[in-house]
């Protein structure tokens, strides 16, 4: 039996929401990644299907310690000195003093019996009894019920949000489905860079990242990211721009310095966090957290937050509730 590797995927919903059928996890801030496990062996593949293995070999190690043949899905993530998930620290992994681990909250195949059409609780339930003791695994534990407590704590920890999932809801491979739903307590937001302006003052190799997004067969401006850089990332990131520099705007929209701009194929992918959206669809005050590779340029999207009312499915515990 092949195994299909696509993660299931969640709809971004507008508040928490409390319900004895669903289950609260962290929203961790880091690389979705399914992991392919048996004993003495292990990869790991980002949600594009890329093979992660020869860049987290501690994390592939930890799994090969597994004693089955397994399927899981998990976040890999960097850890702050607070304990907090950070996609930033992520970026520079093995070069700073960030804490890397696996964060583990489903199990999808075991010893080639397919379990994904289990109830979520009953998947989770055989993850935690297979899932050795390392200090590069977490298993994901969960909150029953209480998704506003649950969110007011991940709120003030300074985590990114929860994940709301149905409690006995099946697993749909490559699906962005309304059974699992995020609320975030922070403004972030896949771009796609289109173009970089000139470098001013003592700032080297470039000053702003231009971004956009996807809007139907066009890109969209979504406004300028002067912030979030080091030193290193600068260097790094305009080594990844130049060969894509092109004298063809990928844009219609004038853009503000755009004689200063130069721009670039819209190829890369960029993790941004921001307070708001203006009404003409920019961000204000991005903030560059690192590059994505998980996900192509095409289909990076402006993500609005569907109302709970419609981004929630029916069940019979919400039936029974009312």
């Amino acid at each position: 039996m092949k195994a299909d590797l696509r993660p299931m995927l969640a709809t971004l919903t507008d508040r928490p929401f409390d319900d004895p059928g669903w289950i609260f996890e962290t929203k961790w801030d880091g690389f979705r990644a399914i992991a392919v496990a048996e004993p003495g062996r292990a990869a790991l593949y980002s949600r594009r299907g890329h093979d992660l293995s020869a860049k987290y070999p501690t994390i592939c190690a930890a799994l090969a310690r597994i004693k089955h043949k397994a399927v899981l899905d998990g976040e890999l993530v960097a850890l702050d000195e607070h304990g907090r998930s950070r996609f930033q620290l992520l970026q520079n992994a093995g070069r700073n003093s960030a804490r890397l681990l696996y964060c583990v909250f489903d199990l999808l195949y075991l010893d080639g019996k397919d379990l994904r059409s289990w109830p979520l609780l009953k998947r989770k339930e055989a993850l935690k009894k297979i899932l050795p003791k390392s200090k590069l695994l977490l298993y994901s534990t969960h909150v029953a019920g209480d998704g506003i407590g649950a969110f007011k704590a991940a709120a003030r920890a300074g985590e990114e949000g929860v994940i709301a999932k149905l409690a006995d809801g099946k697993y749909h491979s490559g699906i962005r489905t309304r059974e699992w739903l995020k609320v975030k307590s922070s403004q972030e937001q896949e771009v796609v860079i289109v173009g970089f302006t000139k470098p001013r003052g003592q700032r080297r190799f470039f000053g702003s990242l231009v971004l956009a997004v996807r809007d139907g067969k066009a890109w969209k401006y979504a406004g300028r990211a002067g912030t979030g850089f080091t030193q290193a990332s600068l260097a790094e990131l305009y080594d990844e721009l130049t060969p894509l520099i092109t004298k063809a705007k990928p844009i219609a929209a004038k853009v503000p310095n755009e004689s200063s701009t130069i721009w670039v194929k819209p190829k890369l992918v960029a993790e941004v966090k921001f307070t708001e959206w203006t009404t003409g669809g920019e961000m204000r005050h991005p903030v560059f957290l690192g590059l994505r590779t998980d996900k192509p340029a095409s289909r990076v999207v402006r993500e609005v937050p569907k109302p709970l009312k419609s981004a929630k499915p029916k069940t019979k515990a919400r039936a029974n509730k009312a």
